[in-house]
């Protein structure tokens, strides 16, 4: 048998080896777990959820402006009950009100959920509102520091972080053809969702 044909037998069965090897290993390794950010981007995505993903605040603003400027037909009005994002914004000649019946509703979140897409809110960000109470099209400004896995991990850390805890706990999800919800949810989590994710890690 020539070297040539040797080498390439040697070869081959070292490969059928490795292979044997990795699927052996394999069966008795847990089950890979995606990062966090693309594990919540996946499912957000899935959900019907229009992601912007936003490397500092001149990002921020550029992808806010396309926003407003794709549903220019919607006029200048916007429900919005954050005085720190009115201030934000206040460059975008929009008209702020508290009014629910505007077509969109600007807002930031408590956390990001990555094993449903979802985003956890609250009283901080709604005040006492249900879900359908709200504009139909949400724009949430949101930082990747609040990416987590899961709600009961959100609940832990609103409880954490503030002193007085807030009520109105909900999640939004996007599912835009589908009515299932859970007890969080209120019944309707249908919303038009874009989401400014600003990188601040």
């Amino acid at each position: 048998m020539s070297l040539f044909k040797k080498l390439l037998k040697s070869t081959s069965k070292l490969g059928k080896e490795r292979d044997t090897k990795e699927v052996v290993e394999s069966k008795f390794m847990p089950e890979r777990k995606p990062p966090t950010d693309e594990f919540f981007m996946e499912n957000f995505k899935k959900n019907g959820g229009k992601f912007l993903y936003c490397s500092d605040q001149k990002e921020v603003f550029l992808s806010f402006k396309n926003i407003i400027d794709e549903n220019e037909d919607f006029g200048k009005e916007i429900c919005c009950f954050d005085q720190n994002l009115k201030t934000m914004f206040q460059e975008f000649d929009l008209e702020f009100t508290r009014n629910g019946t505007t077509p969109f509703f600007l807002l930031r979140c408590e956390y990001l959920i990555a094993n449903t897409g979802g985003l956890l809110i609250s009283s901080n960000q709604i005040g006492e509102k249900k879900l359908f109470e709200l504009p139909d099209s949400f724009i949430v400004l949101a930082k990747t520091s609040q990416l987590i896995d899961t709600i009961n991990e959100g609940m832990r850390g609103i409880n954490k972080k503030q002193q007085k805890i807030p009520t109105n706990i909900t999640t939004i999800k996007t599912f835009k053809n589908n009515q299932e919800s859970d007890f969080m949810s209120y019944g309707n989590t249908s919303k038009n969702l874009y989401l400014l994710l600003l990188e601040d890690l």
